[in-house]
């Protein structure tokens, strides 16, 4: 009998699983921070108007207000007429003035003086509902406002 026995040549080594939890755990981490979620669910119809001359801007200092007529799964409850959303929720114009209160208070305290409001209004939106917001803005003093379109050629139109 012999003491010292030669390796079988023909055998691969068995593969470390050891660090395969470190792998697993650092692509869900990385997942974690690239997603990004969305805000808010669209209630209203909101076909922008076009522009030919765009601004890309920060969303961090932003409230957003949409405008315009109900989507279709939502006008047996809310009617055809011309609706504000602010967040998830249709506001009405003596509401405006809480909800953007509301919007301000959640961004960052340093950001809370620095709001610009963006309008996202449907083209087809009756022009009174544009100036009674912009009213309502003034009387918060929140002047920096932004119209919100999609790129194009306005003069095609």
């Amino acid at each position: 009998m012999s003491k010292f026995k030669k390796k079988k040549s023909g055998d691969l080594p068995a593969i470390s699983t050891a660090s395969l939890p470190d792998i697993v755990f650092m692509l869900l981490f990385f997942f974690m921070v690239v997603t990004v979620l969305r805000d808010s669910n669209l209630l209203v119809q909101n076909t922008l108007p076009k522009a030919d001359q765009l601004e890309k801007l920060k969303k961090d200092r932003s409230v957003y207000i949409y405008a315009g007529k109900p989507s279709s799964r939502y006008q047996d409850k809310y009617g055809n007429q011309g609706k504000i959303q602010i967040g998830d929720k249709f506001t009405d114009i003596t509401n405006v003035k809480f909800a953007l209160t509301e919007a301000r208070e959640g961004l960052r305290p340093e950001l809370q003086d620095k709001v610009m409001v963006a309008l996202k209004v449907d083209e087809e939106t009756n022009t009174g509902l544009v100036s009674d917001i912009k009213q309502e803005l003034r009387d918060l003093n929140m002047l920096k406002i932004i119209y919100i379109t999609s790129p194009g050629n306005p003069v095609e139109n």
